[in-house]
Parts: structure tokens; C-alpha cells; sequence
């Protein structure tokens, strides 16, 4: 697994290096192969220790930042670092933050915004370490099945660290998270596969799908060509991780970059198979919307019309993990290598796991009643429902993400994509900021055209603009689903579900 172009380095450069170029090239595919041949997994020693340890210059505004020790048996040999934003109550959420190759647990503390959340919505996060002892690169490994499975080597490591959190910080065991980048993506879609029973949801940065590979030696077709496995094959690797656990499963939030060429975007579409299909949901879309930074979300809902799945698509950017700095509430982290100036994606998975809440666990309002929407037009839905006596203001969840908190009974969302059905559920906050229990959720469908579909061979797809070719193969545009030959011979339909964003749809329209 790669993260950055180089071949050997024990040192990791600084958080304040200079940003890469957005679209990867030669120097990333160089990398990758790299990293594979590199291979050195050591049997050694001591913890890991690639990067400083923790300083006080580190202790962000009102938190702490820093090493924590003796966490058990660490099968892994990783390191425990935490921060922990000051008045930290107990019953707080817990989120676990893996950093990508040749980066520490340093790097990703300072550039990924996720300890600007931790204050706001108050909790804990661990930033799991490891180093050249255990990969030469510094990589976790999500491709060894001796160290990335169930009570075994880094994953356990990793669960030992959640441990100590709980033990140490009184974390809400039920409200677990795990995210990661690159290396520390597959390691933490792995984590989700492996204990589904530890962790409600997860964040999978420009990473792999949950056991792709078993040995090195097959982790670059992982990363780079379409295994071309159905979604039930791709579940049955999460079933396989932790054989008879029957739920519940943890909610999935998947990031991509459409030009990352170290990573192939078909990644991000083999992750969204492989958990709707654990959660026994189908692959199309239940709604779709555009974000910052040219990203487009696309939500699968569950069987009660919440969002089990997120896949966010980020055209245009490499690889790496999309930040957005600035003072802006939907805006955090620093540029860095591999950290890419697109949009804050630890603000919106934080909002899907529903982190935002603050760490109340029990609603000190009821959920309102009479919740209605109507659309009202081609790109806009009214919200009206009975008013909650207490309720400072409200909080407007559109397919499980909060996009609005207006101080009445009503609320017009607006620029919404024509032709497609939202999922909307309400809840009451009080005085003190907090959040009640979410209503019924009520669906609507914008009007106008629904997706449009375009049935074409492979080349005139390519020529349209719906699809890209490399090395002879044909890749949708956005999603990245193999299409198989770049010919006018072979024959599909795309659907375009968001801007720049098309899926295979044979027999769908």
C-alpha cells in the first residue's frame, strides 16, 4: 500500500511539507510499486516509533494531545497516541484516526481537522502509530491476514487502544468510530469487518475494500484493477471476518478521489457492493447530492430510510485525504502531503455518524410529530411538523446527514437534483444545544426528469465524456466500475446519478 512517492524512507517528512500535485502520476505509480516490493515486515521488537513523540507544543486550544502507554498486550507493535478536548465528560463518542504510509500519528493529528470536531461536538480521538519496524514503509497492514484480522496482530493492537479509551476517558462503548487513509483505510474497513461488535461506524479514505488481499503479493491488483467480484462475494469477506455475528453493522462512509491513480476509484465502488450488501440493501443510490468542493454524495439507505452507506466522489483529486482549511463550520485540517485542498471530509463523515450530536446519550426533547414534506418544485422540498415545547430550534436531517437548524416548525430545503426521492427526519434541540430524539422519516421526490441513461459502446462512451480508458479498459466516470474493452464492440448503459458521476445501469432503464 502506498501514500507517498518514496521508496524507503524511515523518516517521515513533516505535516508541513509542500502540497503534492492533485492528479497522481508516474511518482504515485512508482510509489505503489514500491512499497509492494518493499515488503520488509519485521518480527522485532519495540513499539513503534517512526515520527517524535507527543510535545507540549502539540496540546491543540483546550485539548491534549499524547502518548498513552501500557494499552495491553499490542500484539501489533503500534504506538497509542490521544487527544482529548478539556471537560471531556464521560459517555462521549470515540473516534480512532489511522494515518496512510511514511506518516505518523503527528501528521495526521495537526492536518486532518479531526481535532477541531472532537472540541465542538466532544470526544476522544485515538491515533493509532506504526512504523519501519513493522512495514519498511510505515505502512498498517491491511494485506496480511496474520496481522489484520480478528484477535490478531494490528487490528487487535487497535481494539486494545479502544480498550484503554474507554477505560481511561468513560467512551460510550456503543458510539465507536474508526477512520483512515490509504494503508489506514483498508486497515479500517478490515477493523469494521473484523469487529463489527466494537466500532458503530467507519470512514474509509481513498482506501481498499474490507480483505481484498490476504498476502502482499496480491495487494496491487487490489489497488489497481477491478477484482471483479459480485457485492454477495465482496460481503462474504465481511461475513468471513467474524463468522456468526448477525448485527448490528457499522455504518460506512466511503471516500474517493476520481483522478487517484494509486488507488483506482473502483475501490470506492467495490466498497459500496461489499456493505450494502452486508446490509442487505441494493446498489442504487437511495439519494444523491452535490458538496463542496466538486464532491458528490451519494446515500443508501436502510430498510427504516436512514443512511447505512455513504459514497462521496471527489472529482478531480489524487490521492490522499480531502481537507478544506479555514474558519468556515464545514472547513478544517491543513494542507499537507497527501492532504488535499477539497472539501472537509472529517466534518461530513463526522455529520454521518451523527457525531454532531454532542455526547448527550439520552434526548432531553421527544422527537416531533406531523413531520411533512412536499416538494415544491423541480429542486426544492418543504418541511412543516408540529412544534416541541422546549425546543430552542431544530435539527433538519436530509438521508441522515444534518443540513439545517432553523428556530421554527418549518424549513424549505433547497438545490436539490431534480427526479430524486430525499429522506428527511427532524429533531428538537434545547437551550443547551442538545439534540432530542429524531422523528418518523418522511420521504419526497423532487420533480422533473429522473437520472438520465445513456446506452453507447464503450469507445463512443469514452468520446462523450461518461467514461475513461486506460491500458485498453474502460472505466465509468466518477464511479470507476470496469466496463471491460475500450471498443465499439462491447456495449453498456451509464446512468448519471450526480454531476460528472455515472454508474452502470444494464438493464436498469
Amino acid at each position: 500500500m502506498t501514500v507517498l512517492p518514496t521508496t524507503g524512507a524511515s523518516t517521515p517528512p513533516s505535516a508541513s511539507s509542500a502540497v503534492p500535485p492533485r492528479r497522481g502520476g508516474r511518482l504515485a505509480r512508482c510509489a505503489a510499486a514500491a512499497v509492494l516490493a518493499a515488503g520488509a515486515l519485521a518480527a522485532t521488537a519495540s513499539p513503534a516509533t517512526a515520527g517524535p513523540a507527543a510535545t507540549a507544543a502539540d496540546a491543540a486550544p483546550g485539548g491534549t494531545y499524547q502518548q498513552v502507554t501500557g494499552f495491553g498486550a499490542n500484539p501489533g507493535n503500534l504506538a497509542m497516541y490521544a487527544y482529548t478536548p478539556a471537560g471531556l465528560p464521560a459517555g462521549a463518542p470515540l473516534v480512532v484516526a489511522l494515518h496512510g504510509c511514511v506518516q505518523t500519528a503527528n501528521d495526521y493529528y495537526r492536518n486532518s481537522g479531526w481535532t477541531k470536531f472532537a472540541d465542538l461536538y466532544g470526544f476522544a480521538v485515538v491515533f493509532p502509530q506504526t512504523g519501519s519496524a513493522n512495514n519498511s514503509l510505515s505502512c498498517f497492514s491491511w494485506f496480511d491476514a496474520s496481522k489484520d484480522g480478528r484477535g490478531s496482530g494490528e487490528a487487535e493492537s487497535v481494539v486494545e487502544m479502544v480498550t484503554k479509551a474507554r477505560s481511561l476517558y468513560g467512551s460510550d462503548s456503543h458510539r465507536v468510530f474508526v477512520t483512515g487513509l490509504s494503508a489506514g483505510g483498508g486497515m479500517a474497513a478490515d477493523l469494521l469487518a473484523d469487529y463489527p461488535d466494537v466500532f458503530a461506524g467507519g470512514a474509509i479514505d481513498s482506501g481498499l475494500p474490507a480483505h481484498c488481499a490476504t498476502t502482499q503479493s496480491t495487494a496491487s491488483g487490489c489497488q489497481n484493477t477491478d477484482q471483479r467480484l459480485t457485492p454477495a462475494q465482496w460481503g462474504d469477506k465481511v461475513r468471513r471476518a467474524y463468522p456468526g455475528y448477525a448485527g448490528p453493522w457499522p455504518r460506512v462512509a466511503i471516500w474517493q478521489g476520481s483522478a487517484d491513480t494509486t488507488v483506482k476509484p473502483v475501490n470506492a465502488t467495490e466498497l459500496r457492493d461489499q456493505w450494502t450488501d452486508v446490509w442487505g440493501i441494493g446498489q442504487n443510490a437511495s439519494a444523491t447530492r452535490s458538496l463542496p468542493g466538486s464532491t458528490t454524495q451519494s446515500v443508501y439507505n436502510d430498510a427504516n430510510g436512514r443512511a447505512a452507506v455513504a459514497l462521496y466522489s471527489v472529482a478531480g483529486m489524487s490521492h490522499g485525504l480531502a481537507v478544506s482549511p479555514g474558519s468556515g463550520a464545514d472547513q478544517c485540517g491543513a494542507t499537507g502531503s497527501y492532504f488535499l485542498n477539497t472539501i472537509c471530509s472529517s466534518y461530513y463523515t463526522a455529520q454521518f455518524w451523527g457525531l454532531d450530536g454532542g455526547g448527550s446519550t439520552t434526548p432531553s426533547l421527544p422527537a416531533p410529530t406531523g413531520l411533512n414534506a412536499t416538494a415544491t418544485g423541480p429542486d426544492a422540498v418543504a418541511l412543516t411538523w408540529q412544534a416541541v415545547t422546549g425546543a430552542a430550534s431544530y435539527a433538519v436531517y436530509r438521508d441522515g446527514v444534518r443540513v439545517a437548524g432553523p428556530s421554527t416548525a418549518s424549513y424549505t430545503d433547497t438545490g436539490l437534483s431534480t427526479g430524486t426521492t430525499y429522506t428527511y427526519t427532524v429533531a428538537a434541540v434545547d437551550a443547551a444545544g442538545t439534540e432530542g430524539a429524531r422523528s418518523v422519516a418522511v420521504t419526497a421526490s423532487t420533480g422533473g426528469s429522473a437520472p438520465q441513461c445513456f446506452t453507447d459502446n464503450n469507445y463512443n462512451q469514452v468520446k462523450a465524456g461518461r467514461a475513461t480508458q486506460s491500458g485498453g479498459l474502460t472505466y465509468a466516470l466518477g464511479s470507476g466500475q470496469g466496463m471491460g474493452l475500450w471498443n465499439t464492440f462491447t456495449t453498456h448503459t451509464l446512468k448519471q446519478t450526480g454531476p460528472g458521476y455515472f454508474v452502470l445501469a444494464d438493464g436498469q432503464c
